[in-house]
């Protein structure tokens, strides 16, 4: 029984959460992917689970360190989460508070593939990516103007450390020309307190069930913005379609169809505040994913993250109108520059970087 922490005691974890007796088989596997937690899966007689624990340091080239206290705030994300929308979510089968582990239900991968690795297949279905948005959407607005959950989820300062920092306030650090726009829309989201936020809302943390998208790793939990999910979630749409030259349309299809879901469940506030804080994220967080703390990792060549920053600065000044403007603008700008790619098979232009998928992703 092998985990990443010698010093983890998994059949101790189990048996507080009464999911395993004292004499019962257990086998470990470790699940590669996930770069804030260690992750296994369980094998039980008659039945599997998924066991999850965040870890102190995250596995990056920068130095990021969060508390792990993030863990209990995912609990509690899944627990309220599942009040609202059961079918999107992992069922939570106990949270240690000891280990700060989460025990999850075990999703098997054959019936629930990662979104992220549909998208790299060309597998861009809208209508997943409507049923995203819609769950997305359904979540935000049941937790809306609620003061019990913003107490539940004053988590502002673990908002910051995994997301404000990293991601806005780093990449300020690279671009001192824009730092004064990026260090005041990150005041302005953390000072944004709507609904509750699922923080990581990514191809990579969505799986596509037999009953709709199931929605994992909500460790960045807070009560917040909620156009910071959004925009999250838009962003790497954008940037797989420079990724990905041959899904292109799909991509496309895929961002509006997204948007849409989302902004027609969005019964919380006006509807052109809200698209406008959305848009106004999206090229800052393009910026972020090249030069922030945890760029993507399927963007190394130089050229490709020029084009990512030459496409974000202006906009991150002009601020956009709505998240379809930004979507409009790079595709444009992708098509413009289409006749210097070369596509090879696979998908992908002939100077992209070839890191694949991550088809070790862990899942509950």
């Amino acid at each position: 029984m092998e985990t990443a922490d010698a010093t983890f005691d998994l059949r101790a974890v189990l048996g507080r959460l009464g999911l395993c007796a004292a004499d019962e088989a257990l086998a470990v596997e470790p699940l590669a992917g996930g770069v804030s937690s260690d992750i296994v899966r369980v094998d039980l007689p008659g039945r599997s689970l998924c066991v999850k624990r965040a870890l102190p340091r995250l596995k990056v080239a920068a130095d990021w360190q969060v508390p792990v206290a993030r863990s209990a705030h995912e609990a509690e994300w899944l627990r309220v989460a599942a009040g609202v929308r059961p079918d999107a979510v992992p069922a939570l089968l106990g949270y240690d508070a000891p280990s700060g582990a989460l025990a999850m239900q075990w999703l098997p991968p054959e019936r629930y593939p990662v979104w992220k690795a549909l998208l790299r297949a060309g597998r861009c279905d809208p209508g997943v990516a409507a049923r995203v948005g819609g769950a997305v959407a359904a979540i935000h607005a049941a937790t809306a103007g609620d003061p019990a959950i913003a107490a539940r989820f004053d988590t502002g300062a673990l908002f910051h450390a995994l997301r404000l920092d990293p991601y806005l306030l780093a990449t300020a650090a690279r671009h001192p020309s824009l730092a004064p726009r990026l260090r005041a829309l990150a005041a302005l989201t953390a000072s944004t307190r709507r609904a509750l936020v699922h923080g990581d809302v990514s191809p990579k943390n969505l799986l596509v069930g037999p009953d709709g998208p199931v929605l994992l790793d909500a460790e960045c939990a807070w009560y917040g913005d909620p156009a910071f999910d959004a925009a999250f979630c838009l962003n790497h749409l954008l940037l797989k379609a420079l990724w990905i030259p041959t899904a292109r349309e799909g991509l496309r299809a895929c961002f509006a169809a997204f948007e849409r879901a989302w902004l027609d469940g969005a019964r919380w506030e006006p509807r052109a505040g809200l698209a406008a804080r959305t848009a106004a994220l999206l090229p800052a967080l393009m910026l972020a994913r090249v030069d922030g703390k945890s760029p993507v990792e399927y963007l190394t060549d130089e050229r490709d993250r020029d084009r990512v920053r030459r496409f974000a600065a202006p906009r991150i000044v002009t601020l956009p109108a709505t998240p379809a403007e930004v979507a409009d603008a790079w595709h444009d700008a992708l098509a413009a520059a289409a006749g210097g790619d070369r596509v090879v098979p696979g998908g992908r232009s002939a100077d992209a970087g070839d890191r694949t998928d991550d088809p070790g992703r862990p899942r509950p």
